[in-house]
């Protein structure tokens, strides 16, 4: 290709020809030839004739301009001129490798560079080179150059990733490259430390180019308690002018329903990089916060997680009037003060005022037997979630708690009276506390050698102690104990809570075992020795755009690893749970910053947005046509062959040409000429039908036709097309139905009582149909019709609001006559209407389908079903994309990928039967279902 500015030329050689123009410009200007001169007398008796027919002597200049534009046009329009065009590699110049950073950066803009990629594997494909496409975040074991067509289909299956690039995993893929090739590098516009290493190895094997667009990129830090306000810091980049940014909170109302419940504005002083600043919430609200995200940055360096770190902890401080009485170093409550008020929210009192106040815990200090009515309260909130938090001492040493059977509120029996070690009236010294075992909660906390216990009180043994035992002194007796009650724990420390019996109260120590039993382990960088020896359950994991997804299939992870931070497929960014509490792992830290890559000048950098390709051939020889056509009716105006009426006539007549109709939309109308059959119900006394919607309902009802609603995404919705087709290339080759190219349906407009199915992709930003939309949705279900609602978000939404998906088909759902709900049953007709399913996959895996509630009825004696589902449930909800795995191309070639190997394509054929199954349930009814009945027709009929 040779570019000329702008304008580049596919056939660029055929421009020589315009050198010819001043050639074809002394040979028009040639002919016809200047007749010669002579006076005759005679041509006088002419004089006043007219000449009908008259030819010019000489063919006029603007006419032979006119001409050469003509033939110039022709040229330039052959010669394949393009508008910004881009640049093609030339055939032959070596495999082409597309790397792409694929961070959590890259999800605001993903769609666009995607694009990019597909347009650079476009010219790669035209060009016949191979190539290979890396995600960073996520390289392979090996890099292998394929056809770039091969490439190209599985460019769906790449997504960013909500972490950065391992350093030591882009070394060891580093060193699997060999041989000769060209690099695009897709950067995010983040530095980093491994870009430079990895530019070296690229550049030994090839040029290599990138595509980069400055752009704002802004984060979130954790947000960290500052006192009782919330501290909220934001970093970006690049650190330009001022600037602010809204920063929400995010959490669940008391009805359960997620909410914005607060916002904070962030600004950026003129250069400066980080903005701070400080929300105050009341502590009920506070404690509801989930979330903090920016406001329109949609990546998840945006959100920053909470746990109960940020949740300060209302712990209730049980004062006796001894303890008011005694000095201040002396009372029990005095180093329960010191240790908890950093972290705690405290609040004192008798047990009566404490309890109507619902603390998170409450601390019994060196308390005997409580009263009747105080027990009682006492233990029915232990049962409903607290935790009771007891400490010994010579009052309780005396009582008789724990001593007769067993004490709801002691975690043991108690021997009469207690210990005393290292004292003058006793042997031995004073004993040290043993290593924490691992399955203690506050296994991994380092013991001082100098922390001593000079008495306790004993536990008496029994068949459940060692299982209640969380700590123990060096000679094996127990010094904490534990026991559950209901959904709370009451805890026992068997030595005082000043340091009368012992020196654990002035240690460090004391300070992190609180900590461990009454509040979550902090998320902080510093929590490292703190989760060490413990481990965390992932309960919902984050995406590169910032979305929760719950799991329950993900392994445990050590503390030492979450501590750590290093994210990644095995670390991903989310929520974890363990036995302290909640545990939120974000993808930035309190230290991050951003700064932009800079790339050294050998490197050609080029931005990702470009002007759009326009080919100016079929313009240009337009124009020569055009310009042929005028030439035309000047050459006979100049004849004298065209006067008058006749020239305007001629004129009229080349600009008032017939336009060709508009086709009508691709893929709508049968290919065979439809039966002209009147919808059911119609009134022959009804007006004529528009012609539009007339043709809409030929081309669904010639057959059977399957519908997808529209949903406001023109990506979703071809996928959506492109999956119906796919089921519809199913059903022709294992069943009789033999269904039409599926139609896009508009509820606005589009008569819905033509389908037997239409399936409705919910997205983020589906549009909410209007009220006379919604007559027709509720019409059409009652009417026997189904809906297949699908978010796409792995089955996690529900009939919940996990998902953005899911709270936008909540209120989509809110005002359609949907009838009670639940998961579909074992012995429901769709698990055996076509196909014997027990789960129902799509792309994603996952049984949680729901389906119309059948009724409550008992199974028939030996009959293997329930007499259920007698009718067509009107609508079948689930998240598991089912269009995904459905979609073909127009050879049959699956369209997008499902899972990996073999495993992958079983689950698409599972998709495939569970497509079938739905189509067959909606058009043959209880035909599968009154299969039961067989038995009891034939005993009936005395067969």
């Amino acid at each position: 290709m040779w570019s000329l500015g702008p304008v580049g030329f596919l056939s660029p050689w055929l421009l020589a020809g315009l050198v010819l123009l001043p050639v074809l410009w002394l040979i028009l200007r040639a002919v016809p030839p200047a007749p010669l001169r002579r006076r005759f007398p005679g041509v006088a008796l002419l004089l006043g004739l007219d000449d009908r027919e008259s030819q010019s002597d000489r063919t006029p200049w603007w006419l032979l301009l006119l001409r050469i534009l003509a033939v110039a046009a022709a040229i330039i329009g052959f010669a394949g001129p393009v508008l910004n065009p881009s640049e093609r590699a030339a055939p032959g110049s070596g495999p082409l490798l597309i790397l792409a950073d694929a961070t959590w950066a890259d999800a605001r803009d993903w769609p666009a560079r995607a694009a990019r990629i597909e347009a650079l594997l476009g010219e790669a494909r035209r060009a016949g080179r191979p190539a290979a496409l890396v995600a960073l975040t996520d390289p392979p074991p090996e890099t292998r150059f394929d056809p770039a067509e091969a490439v190209l289909a599985s460019l769906p299956g790449v997504a960013p990733r909500p972490w950065q690039p391992d350093p030591a995993a882009l070394a060891d893929w580093a060193e699997t490259l060999e041989g000769r090739f060209e690099t695009v590098w897709l950067s995010d516009g983040l530095a980093r430390g491994s870009r430079d290493t990895l530019l070296t190895v690229l550049e030994t094997h090839g040029p290599v180019r990138v595509i980069q667009t400055p752009r704002r990129i802004a984060a979130l830090r954790p947000p960290q308690l500052d006192g009782t306000a919330i501290a909220l810091e934001a970093v970006r980049t690049p650190s330009g002018g001022a600037e602010s940014v809204t920063v929400a909170a995010h959490g669940l109302d008391p009805a359960g329903i997620e909410r914005r419940l607060a916002a904070a504005t962030l600004d950026f002083a003129p250069g400066n990089a980080v903005a701070r600043a400080d929300l105050s919430l009341p502590p009920e609200l506070r404690n509801r916060v989930t979330r903090f995200e920016i406001d329109g940055a949609r990546s998840a360096a945006a959100v920053a997680l909470t746990d109960d770190a940020l949740r300060r902890r209302e712990i209730g401080l049980v004062e006796s009037r001894e303890s008011r009485e005694s000095t201040e170093l002396m009372s029990p409550l005095h180093y329960l003060r010191v240790a908890l008020e950093p972290q705690a929210d405290l609040v004192s009192g008798d047990l009566p005022a404490l309890i109507p106040a619902n603390p998170d815990v409450i601390v019994l200090a060196d308390a005997g037997s409580l009263p009747p009515a105080e027990a009682e309260a006492l233990q029915a909130w232990v049962e409903d979630g607290g935790l009771l938090l007891r400490f010994a001492g010579p009052r309780l040493a005396a009582s008789d708690a724990g001593r007769d059977g067993d004490d709801p509120l002691m975690p043991v029996r108690l021997r009469a009276g207690g210990r005393s070690v290292g004292g003058s009236m006793s042997w031995g010294e004073p004993k040290t506390i043993a290593p924490f075992a691992a399955d203690s909660p506050f296994h991994g906390l380092a013991v001082p050698d100098d922390v001593t216990v000079r008495a306790q009180v004993v536990a008496q043994p029994g068949p459940d102690l060692a299982a209640r035992v969380i700590a123990q002194l060096s000679d094996g007796t127990p010094l904490v104990t534990r026991k559950p009650l209901g959904d709370g724990q009451v805890v026992l420390m068997h030595v005082t809570a000043n340091a009368e019996w012992s020196s654990l109260p002035l240690s460090g120590l004391f300070v992190s075992m609180l900590e461990r039993l009454a509040i979550s382990a902090r998320a902080d960088a510093d929590a490292g020795a703190d989760l060490a020896g413990t481990t965390w359950q992932p309960v919902e994991v984050m995406d590169a755009e910032g979305r929760l997804t719950g799991t329950d299939t993900r392994a445990a992870v050590a503390g030492e690893d979450l501590a750590k931070g290093d994210l990644g497929s095995e670390l991903p960014p989310g929520l974890y749970e363990g036995e302290a509490g909640r545990y939120a792992l974000n993808v930035t830290r309190a230290d991050t910053t951003l700064a932009p890559a800079r790339w050294p000048a050998r490197i050609a950098v080029e931005g990702l947005d470009r002007p759009a390709e326009r080919p100016l051939g079929g313009l240009l020889l337009a124009l020569a046509v055009a310009l042929m056509a005028i030439d035309a009716v000047a050459s006979l105006l100049v004849g004298g062959r065209l006067r008058g009426l006749r020239a305007a006539s001629v004129v009229l007549a080349l600009l008032l040409a017939p336009v060709p109709p508009a086709e009508a939309q691709e893929g709508t109308a049968p290919a065979t000429p439809p039966v002209n059959t009147p919808p059911s119900g119609s009134a022959a006394a009804e007006p004529p039908m528009d012609p539009q919607a007339e043709d809409f309902a030929q081309a669904a009802t010639g057959s059977v036709v399957l519908g997808h609603i529209l949903s406001g995404d023109p990506a979703v919705d071809d996928i959506a097309r492109a999956g119906l087709e796919g089921l519809g290339r199913t059903l022709w080759q294992r069943t009789s139905v033999e269904p039409a190219a599926p139609m896009a349906v508009d509820p606005e407009t589009d008569e819905l009582a033509f389908f037997p199915l239409l399936y409705w992709p919910i997205t983020a930003t589906t549009p909410i149909p209007s009220g006379a939309a919604y007559d027709k949705l509720n019409a059409y279900l009652r009417g026997g019709g189904m809906i297949v609602f699908d978010t796409r978000d792995a089955g996690i939404a529900g009939l919940g609001t996990t998902t953005p998906e899911g709270r936008r088909l909540q209120a989509i759902a809110r005002p359609l006559d949907v009838p009670p709900l639940s998961p579909v049953p074992e012995d429901h007709v769709l698990t055996r209407t076509f196909y014997l399913l027990q789960d129902f996959p799509g792309r994603h895996q996952g049984r949680d389908v729901w389906v119309e509630a059948a009724p409550d009825e008992e199974p028939t004696p030996g009959m293997p079903f329930r007499n259920l589902n007698d009718n067509v449930t009107p609508v079948v909800i689930g998240g598991n994309d089912w269009a995904s795995a459905w979609a073909m191309d127009e050879i049959g070639m699956p369209l997008y990928p499902v899972g990996r190997g073999m495993a992958g394509e079983r689950q698409r054929e599972m998709a495939y039967r569970f497509g079938v199954n739905l189509v067959m349930h909606v058009l043959t009814g209880n035909y599968k279902s009154d299969q039961v009945h067989v038995p009891a027709l034939l005993e009936r009929l005395g067969q």
